[in-house]
C-alpha cells in the first residue's frame, strides 16, 4: 500500500497525467485549424483590390506597395494550397489592405500633377492676359 502512494508522488505519476493533457490540447489545436474555413471569398476581394489598384496606376506610381500588395496575394494562395487557411487569410487581407494604399498613392500622385498642372496653365494665362492688356502710360510718364 505503502508503494501506491510513493508512485502516486513521483514524477512518472505526473506524465501519466501530462501526456493525455498534451493530447487533448493537440486534439483542440488541430480542430480549431480544421474548423478554419478557406477563406475564399477574402482571396477574391483581395485579388480585385490588386486588380484595381494597378488599373489606377499604381504599378507605377505605387511600385513598392504594389509589389508588396502582389506578394502577399501570392503567399496567400500558396497558404490556401498548403490548406493553411489562417495565414491565407491573414496574408490575403494584408494584401487588400496594401493594395488600397498603392491605389490612394496614385490617386495622390495623379491629383498633385494635375493641381501643379492648374497652376502652370493659370500662370501661362496671366501672362498672355498681361501682354494683351492695353498700354496704359503710368502718371509718371505723362509729364
Amino acid at each position: 500500500m505503502m508503494n501506491d502512494h510513493v508512485h502516486r508522488d513521483t514524477p512518472h505519476g505526473a506524465t501519466r497525467l501530462l501526456i493525455p493533457t498534451l493530447a487533448a490540447c493537440a486534439a483542440l489545436a488541430l480542430a480549431a485549424c480544421a474548423s478554419t474555413p478557406p477563406p475564399t471569398e477574402q482571396l477574391a476581394v483581395s485579388t480585385a483590390a490588386v486588380a484595381n489598384a494597378a488599373g489606377a496606376g499604381a504599378t507605377e506610381l505605387a511600385p513598392v506597395e504594389m509589389k508588396s500588395a502582389r506578394d502577399k496575394l501570392d503567399r496567400a494562395k500558396l497558404a490556401m494550397v498548403s490548406k493553411d487557411y489562417g495565414s491565407a487569410l491573414t496574408l490575403a487581407q494584408e494584401a487588400q489592405v496594401d493594395a488600397g494604399v498603392a491605389q490612394a498613392k496614385a490617386q495622390s500622385v495623379k491629383a498633385r500633377k494635375a493641381a501643379e498642372t492648374v497652376r502652370e496653365d493659370s500662370r501661362a494665362l496671366s501672362e498672355e492676359m498681361d501682354r494683351k492688356k492695353p498700354d496704359t502710360p503710368t502718371p509718371a510718364a505723362k509729364n
